[in-house]
């Protein structure tokens, strides 16, 4: 004969008003003497003891019970709405356009504590078909935060998308570079655009496109003290970005750079081209001291800088024996280009790192494989000076 349970030992029972099976266990009793009851309910009893199983077992752990209806669209909207707290715009907007298009459409209906891996590695699988892999890495980042924080909040036991890694996905836009042919070509061309300046500092200089457009007149030195021990050459110091904070990419991006003679005289004509813009912009200009601007003294945007860019490219291609497709390029590849062309004319990885304000070798290595010479011929041809070749014996 069965032995009956004891007054609260929990039990299971129909719920008439919920139409379901309730069944609950006890667990003693608070500080303040009330006592403490957990609850499962399903259609079934077996369902019904699964759920307070999962229910007791979360209680054990030491987690705080989730709503069972809490699901992956509400991590995702959570950390969208309170996880980006003091991030760039542009940061929030990037973010809150992958989650819409790719996570929630996808996973977004999924209970948060029935996502699986499984669940991720299919969802990745499917995207990594039109997707390129720096992407697949992107959305896979967003729903890691969101879970995470999610998790943080006890609303699911563990995070189970650092479990799973990113296939790779569809190549992307290949990074190019302009050959030192080209890179006269474009140089030329830019001579009429309003952008001669920008063109010229940014290709001889290696300087990000956000570290460009926000570059200030009293961080310009177009004289240099030729009196001082040792010389200080014309140089620009490269220490603002357009990031919300202000500051450059990384500690080592903040950097002060020697600036060509090209790129000298082309700042000193900018210098006068701005007064006369100046002056034709009258109660409209407004005085921020950069070095490019609209016509009325703005900061330049991201998108019109591309676009002339793009009409000097054009220019540039109508040069006999130059091949170039204005619309594949963007104005970030005249920093590719910078390093393509000491790279060739062999100037060590090291110096190269340096200049363009990268962490370590091991960075501008890996963003510009292509740029960077494979073969480090610097001891071949030291050595070929010091012991020139013999002519062989016959």
């Amino acid at each position: 004969m069965t032995k009956r349970r004891s007054r609260g030992d929990g039990g299971l029972h129909w719920d008439d008003r919920r139409q379901r099976w309730i069944a609950t266990a006890s667990l003693g009793y608070d500080p303040s003497g009330k006592r403490l009851v957990k609850r499962g309910s399903g259609r079934t009893k077996t369902e019904a003891k699964n759920k307070l199983k999962e229910v007791l077992r979360d209680h054990e752990d030491g987690l705080a019970i989730a709503p069972s209806g809490y699901t992956v669209k509400d991590a995702v909207t959570d950390w969208l709405a309170y996880g980006l707290a003091g991030r760039d715009q542009g940061t929030i907007a990037t973010n809150t356009i992958l989650c819409n298009t790719h996570v929630i459409p996808a996973l977004g209906a999924r209970k948060l504590r029935d996502l699986s891996a499984d669940d991720v590695d299919k969802w990745l699988a499917v995207k990594a078909e039109v997707l390129s892999t720096r992407s697949l890495e992107a959305i896979r980042s967003c729903l890691n935060r969101a879970v995470k924080r999610a998790m943080a909040r006890d609303k699911v036991k563990r995070n189970v998308v650092e479990l799973c890694s990113v296939p790779a996905g569809r190549p992307g836009r290949p990074s190019k570079s302009l050959t030192l042919k080209q890179a006269e070509a474009v140089l030329g061309a830019a001579e009429d655009s309003p952008l001669y300046a920008y063109i010229v500092v940014s290709l001889l200089t290696g300087g990000r496109t956000e570290e460009m457009r926000p570059l200030r007149w009293d961080h310009v030195d177009l004289e240099g003290r030729p009196e001082a021990v040792p010389e200080i050459p014309p140089h620009i110091a490269v220490w603002r970005s357009v990031r919300s904070t202000g500051d450059t990419k990384t500690k080592k991006s903040r950097r002060t750079l020697a600036l060509p003679g090209r790129a000298v005289d082309a700042l000193k004509i900018q210098w006068e081209r701005q007064g006369w813009q100046r002056v034709a912009a009258g109660d409209q200009w407004q005085e921020n001291g950069l070095v490019f601007t609209s016509a009325v003294g703005t900061e330049l945007d991201a998108a019109n800088v591309r676009r002339e860019f793009r009409k000097v490219l054009a220019q540039a291609a109508q040069v006999p024996d130059i091949d170039l497709t204005p619309h594949e390029w963007t104005t970030r590849e005249t920093r590719t280009s910078f390093v393509s062309i000491l790279s060739d004319r062999g100037i060590p990885l090291e110096e190269i790192s340096r200049l363009v304000g990268h962490s370590s070798t091991a960075v501008t290595e890996e963003v510009y494989r292509k740029q960077i010479r494979p073969v480090i011929q610097t001891g071949a041809v030291v050595m070929d000076d010091i012991f020139p070749e013999r002519q062989s014996r016959r």
